[in-house]
């Protein structure tokens, strides 16, 4: 199927189809170069704002995607380098706003900061614009039921905007539809957390919204907007809300072409061959070759590739040597080792020079599968580009570590088709790969959470969600194969640590997924650490770590105990700054501050043109 079916594209007669301010720093001045809203007021002006509103879900919200990593849609900055997933990757000096990230040391200046800000409130602002439009609307194009699914639409988004700003600086101005340079009403503060606001606009999109979107399927539909509603009550810490609404997406929900969501082969949510299948709750998706010069695609991802691999650059997003421990399981009973998995450190090529022809990966320790379709490993199959060859495909592994992202990189058997790669800056940067904002893993892990915190939860049927999340882990069918047993002799005679000698009749790791038995569910502090360990190995390296660590701690209500984050991630630092043979410089000045770090600074040019409204975060 060709991706670009799918893709929400902004023709080029609508791009400049805002009628109000596209961001907060432009609410103090009026719009030039923008169409009137009564030149809009038809079915089409509509649609075309609606577009508009979708089209920046992807982070690009400006005229090149060579910079759209600092806004990139999976957060790969924001949560995945500022939790225990990930390092920055490259070199020291390389790239210095995210090194501020990934250390805990965010100023208030931080370019990715700054950008972040703009391209969500672009996004509010671009949702208000449908919204403003569609009173005017009286030639009756628009027919009563398809305006109000327009408007679910709008509220949808604009929900979706407010609650990426919420995650990164908790109290953040709500902007709807009424503010408006003519109301002069712009200069909205921040007195609060605004979950409330966010839970209206997706309730009023549930009930707005039809159960499925054939003709677009990039569209939202209801239960879309219901899954990321329970996303809301989870920031709020409402299980029993979120627990109703989760139950009701896991019972009736069907992707917007009419599918029944499901569980499918872990790698198919990252191929794009595969995507918008039955586990795409909501997929922002990509497209490229539509004549958009790779602006439509994920351009996000474009430094997060191994730099000597798939398309020679960057090397940023270097997976952890904390993370690929936490990957070890029991060998009695294939169950992860939530407490002791940093005791030791699981083989790495770390510091061994890549014409080592005596180094053989790992075979013999027990791992979970879903390790090598997150991590990069040398000796083990990298999609399907061959075997990963480790340091050759390292920008700087003294600085950065052995392994690489896999889960944003397209497959090699997709690079010459023009629907699945664009070749533009650094080549092949901008892929057709959609990103699921929310796929249905992570809508059974939440209905497990909510088991465990809620007051008529189960924590056996909390079991049960994690073992349907592990069930599949376990399915053979999935698993990796093509182990390295060897290596062959180059022409010289001499074996050659490039000739890998691959035995595809078995696995390329000693793979093992258990289940929890019934009954190992004993409390709820016991449920809620293999709940929350689950969640860290199903969706690592998908940007969500650091906003659940956030989520789970007290200091903004979560059930762990104030501070917990600061322990889990100075555990991490503690651990990974002590590899031998990693030298890591952002990793030796890492820390963490309790009632600070657990969010980021408002930038610092927004506080300074709402004229005093904007408050600024604890600590910055």
């Amino acid at each position: 199927m060709k991706s670009s079916l799918y893709k929400i594209i902004i023709p080029g007669t609508l791009a400049l189809l805002s009628v109000s301010y596209s961001c907060k720093n432009f609410l103090d001045k009026p719009s030039t170069g923008t169409l009137q809203p009564a030149l809009l007021a038809n079915k089409a002006g509509v649609e075309g704002l609606l577009i508009g509103a979708y089209s920046l879900l992807d982070g690009v919200y400006k005229n090149q995607p060579v910079d759209a990593w600092e806004t990139s849609v999976d957060n790969w900055s924001f949560g995945g380098i500022a939790s225990d997933d990930a390092y920055k990757g490259s070199n020291p000096t390389d790239q210095p706003n995210a090194a501020e990230i990934m250390t805990h040391t965010t100023s208030v200046i931080n370019e990715y900061v700054a950008n972040k800000w703009a391209n969500v409130y672009n996004g509010v602002q671009r949702a208000n614009d449908v919204l403003r439009e569609i009173p005017l609307v009286t030639d009756g194009s628009i027919l009563p039921d398809y305006q109000k699914q327009l408007i679910g639409e709008a509220r949808f988004l604009r929900g979706v905007y407010h609650m990426e700003a919420a995650k990164i600086w908790r109290k953040v101005p709500y902007v709807d539809e009424t503010v408006t340079y003519t109301g002069n009403n712009f200069n909205v503060g921040n007195p609060g957390p605004i979950w409330d606001k966010i839970e209206a606009d997706l309730v009023a999109a549930v009930a707005s919204l039809p159960t499925t979107q054939t003709a677009q399927i990039g569209r939202v539909n209801k239960y879309a907007a219901e899954a990321f509603l329970a996303k809301a009550y989870m920031f709020d810490h409402k299980y029993d809300l979120a627990k109703a609404a989760l139950a009701d997406v896991i019972a009736n929900g069907v992707t917007s072409g009419g599918t029944k969501y499901a569980l499918e082969p872990f790698a198919n949510n990252f191929n794009p061959s595969t995507k918008n299948g039955p586990e795409s709750v909501f997929p922002v998706q990509a497209t490229v070759n539509d004549n958009a010069n790779g602006y439509n695609g994920n351009a996000g991802d474009a430094l997060n590739f191994p730099s000597g691999g798939p398309n020679t650059c960057c090397g940023f997003y270097q997976p952890s040597f904390s993370l690929v421990n936490s990957y070890k399981v029991d060998p009695a009973t294939g169950l992860p080792l939530v407490n002791t998995f940093d005791a030791t450190d699981l083989k790495s090529d770390q510091g061994v020079d890549a014409a080592d022809a005596t180094w053989l990966p790992d075979s013999t320790t027990p791992l979970d599968p879903r390790l090598d379709w997150t991590v990069g490993r040398r000796g083990i199959p990298y999609l399907d580009w061959g075997i990963h060859p480790g340091a050759a495909w390292s920008r700087d592994q003294t600085d950065a570590g052995p392994y690489s992202p896999i889960k944003n990189v397209y497959y090699k058997a997709t690079q010459s088709s023009t629907s699945d790669t664009y070749n533009g800056w650094a080549a092949n940067a901008s892929t057709a790969n959609n990103y699921n904002l929310i796929r249905f893993a992570d809508v059974l892990l939440w209905a497990a959470e909510c088991e465990v915190e809620s007051a008529t939860g189960s924590l056996d049927q909390a079991r049960i969600y994690v073992n349907m999340v592990r069930n599949r882990a376990a399915d053979k069918t999935g698993w990796v194969k093509g182990r390295v047993t060897g290596y062959g002799v180059n022409a010289k005679g001499v074996v050659d640590a490039t000739l890998p000698i691959v035995d595809n009749t078995q696995y390329a790791a000693n793979y093992m997924v258990g289940l929890y038995p019934a009954g190992s569910f004993t409390t709820k502090d016991v449920a809620r650490q293999y709940v929350w360990f689950e969640r860290k190995l199903e969706l690592a390296m998908e940007g969500h770590r650091f906003f659940d660590l956030q989520r789970y701690d007290g200091v903004y209500g979560g059930p762990a105990a104030t501070g917990y984050m600061k322990t889990v991630l100075s555990a991490y630092i503690a651990h990974d700054s002590n590899i031998k043979g990693f030298a890591n410089p952002t990793m030796q000045g890492n820390t963490f501050t309790t009632n600070k770090n657990e969010i980021y600074p408002i930038p610092q040019t927004q506080i300074d043109l709402e004229h005093g409204q904007l408050t600024q975060n604890t600590g910055y």
